[in-house]
């Protein structure tokens, strides 16, 4: 098997598009993408938003600043050529970002609360 695409369910379709195509540098496919409904390519996969209908949407609240979703155990990984950059840019567009670990990753929380983690490409994950 291989990993086509990973699904995140958001409250704001609008907010974290912005979030995963300007912070995280993703790229957005127009031609997959509809309403409630956005995909990016993210190396070797796909990352899609899909939103959560507005009927169970405006029972979330989303703190400000976010906290982590600690009750969801996934957490994905994207590696970056300039870790000390990316975490720069993270931080820019909304994310809330961990000091450095000793195995060289940051851990980040997005807009919603989604926990995500950026190491230098071909880095070591071990601790992830």
């Amino acid at each position: 098997m291989e990993l086509r695409r990973a699904l995140i369910f958001v409250k704001d379709l609008e907010r974290m598009t912005a979030f995963y195509r300007d912070g995280l540098g993703l790229r957005l496919l127009t031609e997959t993408s509809s309403e409630g409904w956005v995909e990016f390519e993210a190396g070797g996969a796909l990352i899609a938003l899909h939103a959560i209908p507005t009927e169970i949407s405006q029972k979330i609240d989303i703190a400000d600043p976010p906290r982590a979703r600690s009750q969801t155990p996934i957490k994905l990984v994207f590696e970056t050529d300039d870790l000390e950059a990316a975490c720069a840019q993270l931080v820019s567009q909304g994310a809330l970002m961990s000091t450095l670990r000793s195995w060289g990753a940051y851990d980040g929380i997005d807009p919603e609360g989604n926990v995500f983690q950026i190491v230098k490409k071909h880095g070591h994950l071990e601790g992830s």
